[in-house]
């Protein structure tokens, strides 16, 4: 039979085809080889008992099985460890925390090599200061789709749903930006503990601890720890301007290895410059670059 792993946990891996989850152990092949299933996996498993038929489920509802094989992943991430990821929901809060571009572009980055769909995802717009979300609009200019949207009032919602369609879709971002509230509007009940936002420090306390997919009318959602388990490690310095995609339309240079840092006539530079690339997205792979250089060095 074959499933999809929608949660990891204590060493049992939980299966949900055909209506049912099953709780399932991953056969001795897996360890052998080296490789661990990962939420989000699509997989082929035999069932050992339905539900209700097996005293060793952690739930009646649950039935029993092993995992057998893992299907092609079409892509996967180690931190956090899910596989499959159609569309990275990368969530910016207009408030409490303000947004942090250098951090969302380097999860963006990270969603770029792997290879999934990008969607800027503005929440808590009914606390919007209208200069804040100008610059959020303004810096992914060029990059990726933006949608504001307000799970207290609802406004967006429909849009963003409907962009969910038929997609394994992972919410990312800053702890505090509103990811385990809009998980909770989109499935239309509780599924994600909320938490509050740390006064002292205006951000938000981290309340998902494993990853786990849920299933939504005609989707699937990760939920996912917060951004810092995104790391952007093992870089190639010179691959990175090709995982910024408001870079390409400009890359007219002199030099066919240009870095797009200090190099004559580089048609990056001048289109900052121009006001065609945002500043501060350049400024972002600026950083992003040259700490992948000193990387590589040691």
């Amino acid at each position: 039979m074959r499933g999809t792993i929608v949660k990891a946990l204590a060493g049992f891996y939980y299966v949900y085809a055909d209506g049912t989850v099953y709780e399932c152990r991953a056969r001795g092949a897996f360890r052998n080889g080296g490789l661990s299933p990962l939420v989000g996996d699509e997989v082929e498993m035999t069932v050992v008992a339905g539900p209700g038929t097996q005293p060793s489920a952690s739930s009646p509802e649950m039935g029993v099985g092993a995992v057998d094989r893992i299907l092609e992943r079409s892509c996967s991430f180690d931190r956090p460890p899910v596989a499959n990821v159609d569309l990275m929901v990368i969530v910016v809060s207009v408030k409490d925390p303000a947004p942090s571009f250098r951090i969302l572009d380097r999860v963006a980055l990270a969603a770029e090599k792997a290879g999934t769909d990008i969607l800027i995802c503005v929440s808590k717009i009914d606390l919007a200061e209208d200069d804040i979300l100008q610059r959020t609009l303004e810096h992914y200019r060029g990059a990726y789709p933006v949608l504001t949207v307000c799970a207290k009032t609802g406004e967006g919602m429909e849009e963003l749903r409907a962009l969910l369609k038929g997609k394994k879709a992972a919410l990312a971002g800053p702890s505090g930006a509103g990811k385990s509230t809009l998980t909770n509007v989109l499935m239309g009940r509780e599924v994600s503990t909320t938490g509050d936002i740390s006064e002292k420090l205006k951000r938000g306390r981290n309340t998902t601890r494993h990853c786990e997919l849920f299933r939504a009318d005609g989707f699937f959602l990760f939920d996912t720890p917060g951004f810092t388990s995104f790391e952007n490690e093992g870089l190639d310095p010179a691959e990175i301007a090709h995982l910024f995609p408001d870079f390409a339309p400009y890359v007219d240079c002199r030099f066919d290895d240009c870095r797009h840092i200090s190099e004559p006539d580089c048609g990056v530079i001048k289109a900052v410059e121009e006001g065609k690339i945002s500043r501060g997205r350049y400024e972002s792979y600026k950083d992003i670059y040259e700490t992948a250089v000193k990387a590589g060095r040691y």
